[in-house]
């Protein structure tokens, strides 16, 4: 009954799609995503947060950085399967990107983060990544360098401003300047209907006509609206029994399960953004599907049931290009300097 309710649900979403007159649009990405009230962004905060997402020395090798798996100065991502973290372990998922994760109700595959903050939090003590041996031993770390106390003096006032909430603030308030807007699609949505290319704007129709936009919606293209901290989740795949299953080992990872032992989150996960996804190959939660034009057709079978012909693919592909927005230009930060011993133990 469960398999028969996601069906009927995508059937009818894609049918509204499909009988609506014009078809439906969404709308720009916005310039800036929401800010919470217990963050406000501020220059001073922003430059200390880029300054941690750089700094390998949060890490217990001092060799990983957040921007090691998540590069700013690319897509957001390190455009491997997995990533690698201390000591060469890797992990067991692809790294999402960065850009524009801002506008994420829930962070990770699995939605287990409410927050950027609470995100933040976690790669710091993953024994796989960054590889601390809790949160106390990341602030431990950071007092012994001089220039992050004063910073985190003139950023967070008060007795203690070294803690480890405030670096989540700092490195969060950093993520949300990361916004890609201006895409050649919201040009598109502006007015400017020569910003998108024949083959776009028949991918753009056949996105909607077949149902992509039901999972794939908004301004992000990552799911409806929701409030912070509420997750949109779909079962991937949707049909199993395809050739992909194997394939590309599908339905090796439980996904939300693995977080909430749930038997009816077995193999759901967050909706990801399309947003730039032409530069974040490989794709999917475990990275196994090399190209893009691959995972449009993967999706198409596993989510939707349906074969696609080549024509269909190229006008989705070209589609998905146009979701490729302005990068703002990104500096390596200076880092505050650590005197006359080492840092790692």
């Amino acid at each position: 009954m469960k398999f028969l309710w996601i069906r009927l649900n995508i059937l009818m979403g894609t049918a509204f799609l499909m009988f609506s007159s014009p078809l439906q649009a969404t709308s720009p990405l916005p310039e800036q995503p929401p800010i919470p009230k217990d963050n406000p962004l501020t220059k001073e905060k922003i430059e200390l947060g880029k300054q941690l997402f750089f700094d390998p020395r949060l890490s217990l090798t001092g060799t990983v950085s957040c921007n090691s798996c998540h590069n700013v100065m690319s897509s957001g991502t390190d455009n491997t399967a997995t990533s690698t973290g201390v000591f060469g372990k890797k992990g067991g998922r692809n790294a999402p990107t960065v850009w524009n994760s801002a506008f994420l109700t829930v962070q990770f595959w699995d939605g287990r983060a409410a927050s950027l903050e609470e995100q933040a939090k976690g790669p710091l003590v993953n024994p796989v990544e960054m590889g601390m041996k809790n949160h106390q031993a990341v602030v431990k770390r950071i007092k012994k360098i001089d220039g992050y106390v004063k910073q985190f003096k003139k950023v967070f006032k008060g007795r203690n401003p070294v803690t480890i909430d405030n670096v989540a603030k700092a490195i969060a308030a950093y993520e949300r300047t990361l916004i890609t807007v201006n895409s050649p699609f919201d040009r598109y949505l502006k007015g400017d209907k020569k910003a998108l290319s024949a083959s776009a704007k028949r991918g753009w129709k056949k996105f909607q006509e077949i149902g992509c936009i039901s999972c794939h919606s908004g301004p992000n293209f990552s799911g409806p609206t929701k409030t912070m901290g509420v997750g949109f989740f779909m079962k991937f795949p949707t049909f199993p029994g395809s050739q992909y299953d194997k394939k590309y080992r599908l339905l090796e990872d439980k996904g939300r399960y693995e977080v909430t032992k749930k038997e009816e989150d077995k193999h759901m996960w967050r909706v990801p953004t399309l947003r730039n996804v032409a530069l974040t190959a490989p794709y999917f939660h475990n990275g196994a599907v090399k190209t893009l034009p691959e995972a449009v057709r993967v999706m198409a079978k596993t989510q939707l049931n349906k074969t696609l012909s080549s024509q269909d693919v190229k006008d989705l592909v070209s589609f998905l290009k146009s979701l490729t927005g302005e990068f703002p230009k990104q500096t390596m930060p200076r880092l505050p300097e650590y005197r006359n011993a080492s840092l790692v133990d």
